[in-house]
Parts: structure tokens; sequence; C-alpha cells
């Protein structure tokens, strides 16, 4: 066992209850445990359980890895906390071109210093949007926790740890359609898995930042939309220009916020965001949290 340690300061107004809000979707907690003041995440890095365990303070998060074995996790660890911390979008140039907006200054100004909160890895949050898409959140949550109890490992603590490619590649198509998944959510699922893990599929991002390239890899797998590859590039990569025109939540609150009696479609939707470039992802964030003023974004968004 090597336990790692970190101190992540924390800007000026940071909402530490959108974090723990976020991971605790899962009322089992398999793979994630949360206190009023902290967290607890198990994931796996390069076929290695770790657990990171964050406490809260006004001022900083104080983070250890508890990793099951020896390997050198130091780089890709500190990465994966940035993710679930929340730490990788800057909210504020979204808020300083907000400021004079009359629609959304007044949304802004009711939630300053909302923050996307990420999946600790882009595979992760690939695939919860699969299994997520298109079913109602708690029967989703069940189907995450059936996903990581198959083909996740567990830590030497009890908490088990999202999986990765090469576990998921493992599995066979009746191993999640047995346990309620869909027959075209468990192919998409091994699809990209077995892709991944031959490395036929690369979730790495270039040096430069640049998302077209994975962008346009992943809308080349079968199963696999753009609505998909705009949450994954949310909340995977932190990519700051996520249009999610395509997210039924959106359009709910741009309908909502524009006071009309239908919908935007997807085109008006889609025109009508592109004023934000390129910080279209904290505007999706905002109109999610204007559908539910008295609580955080649900963890589905």
């Amino acid at each position: 066992m090597t336990l790692l340690h970190w101190t992540l300061p924390l800007p000026a107004g940071y909402r530490r209850d959108d974090v723990i809000a976020f991971h605790s979707r899962d009322g089992e907690a398999v793979a994630e445990q949360v206190t009023e003041t902290g967290l607890r995440k198990g994931i796996l890095l390069q076929g290695v359980p770790v657990v990171l365990d964050v406490a809260f303070t006004d001022a900083a998060a104080i983070c250890q890895a508890d990793i099951d074995g020896d390997a050198d996790l130091q780089t890709p660890l500190h990465g994966a906390l940035l993710n679930i911390l929340g730490l990788r979008i800057d909210p504020q140039p979204f808020a300083q071109l907000a400021a004079g907006d009359p629609l959304l200054a007044p949304l802004v100004s009711v939630n300053p210093g909302l923050r996307i909160v990420q999946s600790a890895s882009p595979f992760e949050a690939l695939t919860w949007a699969i299994i997520g898409q298109q079913i109602n959140l708690p029967f989703a949550i069940s189907l995450r926790r059936t996903f990581i109890l198959q083909a996740g490992h567990r830590h030497g603590s009890g908490l088990w740890c999202y999986p990765e490619a090469r576990d998921v590649a493992r599995l066979e198509i009746e191993d999640l359609t047995s346990r309620k998944f869909s027959r075209a959510k468990a192919e998409t699922v091994l699809r990209l898995a077995r892709l991944v893990d031959e490395g036929e599929l690369s979730l790495e991002l270039p040096p430069s930042g640049d998302v077209a390239a994975i962008s346009q890899a992943l809308l080349a797998v079968k199963g696999i939309g753009p609505w998909t590859v705009n949450y994954a590039l949310l909340r995977g990569y932190g990519y700051a220009d996520c249009s999610l025109h395509g997210d039924v939540a959106i359009r709910a609150a741009l309908q909502k916020l524009l006071g009309e009696v239908t919908k935007p479609d997807m085109a008006r939707t889609e025109q009508w965001l592109r004023q934000y470039a390129p910080h279209r992802t904290m505007a999706a964030a905002h109109l999610w949290a204007s559908l539910h003023p008295k609580n955080n974004p649900p963890a589905r968004e």
C-alpha cells in the first residue's frame, strides 16, 4: 500500500456542497462515499485500485490517495482530483461575459461560483453518458452500480473502483443484458471499451488540448452521437465550450428563460447558445441550475 498526499488551494467562493452532491448520486455508496465535509471515491488507474479521500477546509482540499500497490501514479491522480473537484473550468470568464446579459446575468447572480464537477476520467464520463441516456435517473444509477460491481475492482478498504476499458472489454453482452441493460446500451458500452482496450481509439487529449480529433473519433463509434460526445467533453475533459443543444433539460431551461409555450428545437437552441462561445459549458451549467432553484443541478446533468 502507498499513501500520497496533496493540499489543493481552493478559489474564493468554492462551492464544496455542489461537489459533494454530485458524488452522492448512488445511495448505496458502492464506489463513492460522502460526508458533509468530504468524499471518498474509488478509481482504477493502470489497473491499480485507488481510493481518493478528500477533506474540505474553508480554503483548501486536503487530499490523500490510498494505492493498492506501489505504482507511480502521482500525475494521473492529480488530474483525477482536479476533475472530481470541479477545478478544470474557471467560471469567472463566463460570469464576466454574462454580466451585461439581461437573460443570463440573473441566473449567474443566484448561483455565483457555479462549477462543472467531472467524472474521474473520460472513460467514466463516456460510459455514464451511454448508461444514463433516455432512462430515468434512479434506473440509470442502478445500472451504473451493477456495471461497477460487474467490471470494477474492490480496493483493500472495501470501496469499489470504477472500471477501466480493459475491465469492461472482458465482459460478454449477456453479462449486461441479464442485468437490465438494453441490448443497444450493452453493445455500445462493450464496443467503446474494446476499441479503447485494443488501442484503436485513444481517449488522450493531444498536447494542444484540441478536442476535434477525439470528437470525430467518438462520433465514428456506432451508438455514440453528438449528445454523448458533448457530455463526455464536459464531464470527462472539462472542455469549456460544449454546446449541449441536444439536451432536453437545456431546451426546457431555455423555454423557461424565454417565457415561451414550447421548447425551442435543437437548431434554434444551438444558434442561441453560439453567442456564448467559447464559454458554452458554463452557459449550460447555469441553464441546468435554473431548473432546480432550491437545489444543486441533478447528478444526471
